[in-house]
């Protein structure tokens, strides 16, 4: 904020939305969209194979892993790894721009992705969303029908290593079932007392 007391304007924030498989950051963030916040949505790349409801451009930017490599040595991406044996980034470049705009940026990643961020990214904000208890994350994870079983059990062995890291983070949402407006506006009401903060944080890349 500016020094002069009646002056107030926020800085544009980096925000991280992460946690397990199955606890429905798609969903949150599909909610997040309804709202009139001045969010960009960053669009991550991805190598794995686009899913029947999945748009190219929309839901991830689907590349070849030779264009994922090539992203990879021209340093185009903020942040990358791989994810059950696929590439998946975040370029720079729609970050970077986003908050020249002003806009707050926000991020869709799994928890190891998060942790790359807020090494290089310290004023990043990273949420945590979970769901109510493991069962109900399992049964949601079985409920997709997206993974063969050896794939299913790799994910709930995942998510139960992923849980014992959300002290790492700056907030936990959890994502009831039935309430997903509560996320929501849990996660909104986050990033609206950060822009009152009388510290801000200075994003920097």
């Amino acid at each position: 904020m500016s020094d002069d007391p009646y002056n107030i304007k926020s800085n544009p924030l980096l925000v991280v939305l992460s946690g397990p498989s199955g606890v429905g950051k798609d969903t949150v963030l599909a909610g997040l969209k309804q709202h009139n916040h001045q969010f960009h949505f960053v669009v991550t790349a991805n190598t794995r194979l686009k899913r029947p409801d999945e748009v190219d451009g929309a839901d991830y930017i689907f590349v070849t892993k030779e264009h994922f490599a090539e992203m990879i040595n021209n340093e185009e991406l903020l942040e990358h790894a791989v994810v059950y044996g696929d590439y998946k980034g975040i370029p720079k470049r729609q970050v970077r721009d986003a908050l020249a705009s002003g806009k707050d940026v926000l991020l869709r990643l799994d928890v190891q992705g998060a942790a790359t961020v807020r090494r290089l990214v310290p004023e990043a904000i990273l949420i945590f969303l979970t769901a109510p208890t493991e069962q109900e994350l399992i049964e949601r994870l079985k409920a997709r029908k997206t993974d063969p079983p050896d794939q299913l059990q790799l994910r709930i062995a995942t998510s139960r290593q992923e849980m014992k890291r959300r002290n790492e983070f700056d907030y936990v949402v959890i994502n009831r079932e039935g309430r997903l407006d509560d996320a929501v506006n849990d996660v909104l009401a986050i990033i609206r007392a950060e822009h009152l903060r009388t510290h801000q944080r200075v994003v920097t890349l």
